[in-house]
């Protein structure tokens, strides 16, 4: 399966003008780059926007962008990249997150859409109309210093991530590439997200393709399923669904009503096969997971629902090695390593075997968290649930594993009794706690140290 596509798009996406600057969007003037329930947002109102809010902002060498809007949080990006400051992109919008960033990055300030309550230190909202002010095509300096990304800590502390213009629109080349087909041929195709746009995965589909594809974005970052049906609904086109796991389980069991769809994208946390074959048959529609990483951003794609290797994107290539998989992309200036262990096949296709943090060994026996996990999630009544090792042994050397269940109806002894039939004793969980909901954040991961204190609490 290639997903190797040559079209006007992709190679728009990374064009590059005289003099090392490349253009802020591509297309022409009066394309759509968003939409909501009042039309199309014009590629010239947007640049017009741009321009007025650049020069409404502070002097500030980085800004935290926390608009709620996504073409807000659209226009808010592309004037600090015009004005030379580069967005962060904490992992979390929660305050303690925020001002931890803040502190990392002094003299930096809060970007917004609307008065937050608390109010961040530094903190400029923009103005409930948007200015406007004309001028030439706006452009980047391509190896200008746009983003920083934060890891969303699920197995750790937060890592720092620097992304530069020339990175972001190679990727992007590659995303348009693996969504081809997807996308409409002969015009725009219409974007709905419920990941937010801080999430580099959010910012990979819903601001990078509007602004260097020919993809419109709607404006909502919509939640709940009416929600999401509604903005499906405001699209001129059967428009593309990009979401995550969570939220399309959502979905799949609300028995909420979709327009037709492009396509669904999904991504942030394992898509299981049974899922993605609900979604398929309820929407008839492809369902198209990627894989990637704040490290990295997107670099493979599968069908979920028929295949279990994953297609690396054009120019990707990925290696195993003892501690992970090495990732080689045009768009990394060098390798990146990931954790994922995998196995590569003949023809660069890969399959996921776990991650090396969550392999365990205990008594000369072997298993792995995600698939204790996985056997977890497939207790009848079980909805949600994590399996994860403490930092506090058991024994000589040997860390304790513990769990997190959502069962409505169900105890924790009902639960360890059905575990007990699929999963060897040295595996089982020492401890398992019913909670009424996990602790997830915007994209639905489960950060390591919300797990531990709800364990805890």
């Amino acid at each position: 399966m290639s997903a190797v596509i040559d079209t006007t798009a992709t190679r728009n996406a990374a064009a590059t003008l005289v003099g090392g600057r490349s253009p802020l969007a591509t297309g022409a003037a009066d394309r759509a780059i968003a939409f909501d329930a009042r039309g199309d947002i014009s590629l010239g109102r947007f640049q017009r926007e741009v321009r007025a809010v650049a020069a409404s902002l502070p002097d500030a060498p980085c800004a935290i962008n926390l608009c709620e809007d996504r073409y807000r949080f659209l226009v808010a990006f592309c004037a600090a990249a015009v004005r030379g400051q580069v967005t962060l992109l904490p992992s979390s919008r929660a305050a303690a997150v925020v001002d931890e960033v803040l502190a990392g990055h002094p003299g930096s300030y809060c970007l917004g859409d609307h008065p937050l309550v608390p109010q961040p230190p530094h903190y400029h909202c923009l103005p409930s109309q948007l200015p406007q002010a004309a001028g030439e095509a706006l452009t980047i300096d391509s190896d200008a210093l746009v983003a920083i990304g934060f890891t969303s800590g699920s197995t750790g502390q937060p890592s720092a991530n620097r992304k530069y213009w020339r990175s972001l629109q190679a990727s992007t080349v590659q995303n348009l590439a693996a969504l081809a087909d997807l996308l409409d041929r002969d015009g725009s195709t219409h974007v709905v997200a419920t990941v937010p746009p801080q999430h580099m995965y959010g910012m990979e589909m819903s601001v990078l393709l509007p602004l260097l594809g020919p993809v419109a974005v709607h404006g909502a970052r919509p939640f709940f399923p009416d929600d999401v049906a509604r903005a499906l609904g405001e699209a001129n086109s059967p428009p593309l669904l990009v979401t995550t796991p969570v939220h399309l389980r959502a979905l799949v069991q609300s028995g909420v009503a979709l327009p037709p769809l492009a396509g669904i994208v999904s991504a942030t946390a394992p898509l299981t096969a049974e899922l993605a074959a609900a979604a398929e048959a309820r929407y008839g529609c492809e369902v198209r997971e990627v894989f990637g990483s704040t490290e990295t951003c997107v670099i493979a794609r599968r069908r979920t629902a028929v295949e279990t290797a994953w297609t690396p994107l054009p120019g990707v290539r990925v290696v195993p090695q003892p501690d992970g998989a090495a990732v080689h992309a045009a768009h990394l200036d060098t390798p990146v390593v990931l954790a994922d262990l995998v196995e590569v096949s003949a023809d660069g296709r890969f399959e996921l075997r776990g991650r090396n943090a969550d392999l365990l060994e205990i008594a000369g026996k072997r298993a792995s968290l995600g698939d204790l996990t996985r056997k977890l999630l497939a207790v009848p009544g079980v909805d949600d649930g994590v399996v994860l090792q403490l930092d506090a042994c058991d024994g000589p050397g040997v860390r304790r594993i513990a769990a997190v269940a959502v069962a409505p109806g169900l105890d924790a002894e009902t639960i360890l009794a059905a575990l007990r039939k699929q999963v060897d004793p040295v595996f089982l969980p020492r401890r398992l706690r019913c909670v009424d909901r996990l602790p997830r954040n915007e994209t639905g991961k489960l950060p390591r140290h919300a797990v531990l204190a709800l364990l805890d609490g």
